[in-house]
């Protein structure tokens, strides 16, 4: 009896060339598109009604069922509202990880074995190893397109019943098993942004969703007030552009103090800072090595550091100091192309 996978397909074409492997591969495949409630006028969001009817379009060229199911109430719960809450707290947040953590890879995957299928299938670039009867999460062959910063949080027991077919494929490739399979989707463009969040405009989407939020005073690290600011939803660490204050050397946004409404603005070297703390962790491994290396976001080089469990929280010592360490952003920890997990950032440790 042939293996059942549920293949997440967002109507793009790395879903849609994962389905065509898995049912190259022998694969009892169906494709599964997560209705999110998003309604965008550009063809390249995911999950919308055309994303829909691409995933369908995909589905019928194959050969194999395909079913959308409703989530968009999930979405509002489990990433909208915190991502519209930890902008209003001073905070960069990464939804990626959370769509990944609650939808993708728990209601989607718990959904998928209710239904007796064996895997759940998704587009992303990354792998999944077996070690002594354990599964661990790796890095992908292609490292530019390596996604395994935004799946860290995945739960452990997940790991067995995941398949990332382009796990050694690059964009390239995939791209060619696109055309030659002649999918529907195959010159279609990637999306580069939060699916819910029209054309990077955070703070638009937050204040549609909170109304305006207050301005208030930009200080510097003495605490001299330097400038007013438009709302601390429009700034994150590391920010330069659009500050308004001028003379001088110039300023960068070291933190966002929420409480009391304060942008606290430096030199470059106030960004800098020799490690940070993180929450709301996940650990793959029971015991983490001495030495490993962490990202602190997705386009960020991996920088070696040392890690200390206390508490449920992760500190994290950098080998060097490092710029702009975002709370709200994740950091995701590595040893070589193996992930050991990863957690929130809650403060730099300066």
């Amino acid at each position: 009896m042939n293996k059942r996978v549920m293949v997440a397909l967002s109507g793009g074409v790395d879903s849609s060339v994962a389905a065509y492997l898995l049912k190259k591969d022998g694969f009892e495949t169906v494709g599964v598109t997560m209705c999110l409630g998003i309604k965008r006028e550009d063809s390249s969001a995911c999950c919308g009604a055309e994303a829909i009817n691409d995933a369908k379009k995909v589905c019928d060229k194959l050969g194999i069922a395909h079913d959308v199911l409703n989530f968009s109430n999930d979405l509002e719960d489990k990433v909208v509202a915190p991502f519209v809450n930890s902008y209003l707290q001073g905070l960069t947040p990464n939804p990626c990880v959370d769509c990944n953590k609650y939808l993708k890879f728990d209601l989607l995957l718990r959904k998928a074995l209710s239904l007796d299928f064996n895997y759940l299938a998704t587009g992303h670039y990354a792998g999944i190893v077996q070690r002594a009867g354990s599964y661990f999460l790796k890095k992908a062959a292609d490292q530019t397109k390596d996604q395994t910063y935004f799946l860290y949080a995945i739960d452990k027991s997940a790991l067995k019943h995941i398949q990332f077919p382009l796990e050694n494929l690059s964009k390239k490739q995939v791209r060619e098993l696109a055309a030659q399979a002649d999918l529907p989707v195959a010159q279609k463009k990637e999306s580069q942004d939060i699916c819910f969040v029209p054309d990077h405009d955070y703070a638009k989407f937050v204040q549609a969703r909170k109304g305006k939020v207050p301005a208030g005073n930009i200080v510097d690290t003495a605490g001299k007030v330097l400038g007013k600011h438009k709302g601390i939803i429009f700034y994150t660490i590391g920010q330069r552009q659009g500050l308004g204050i001028g003379g001088g050397e110039p300023y960068y946004v070291v933190s966002i103090d929420a409480k009391n409404n304060l942008l606290v603005v430096g030199e470059k070297k106030d960004l800098l800072a020799r490690g940070l703390i993180a929450e709301d962790v996940n650990l793959f491994f029971d015991s983490l090595p001495q030495n490993l290396f962490v990202k602190i976001r997705y386009n960020s080089k991996e920088t070696a550091a040392r890690a200390v469990l206390k508490n449920n929280r992760l500190e994290i010592i950098f080998d060097e100091p490092q710029s702009a360490v975002t709370p709200g952003q994740s950091v995701v920890l590595y040893d070589q192309d193996i992930v050991l997990g990863g957690g929130v950032i809650a403060q730099a440790i300066k």
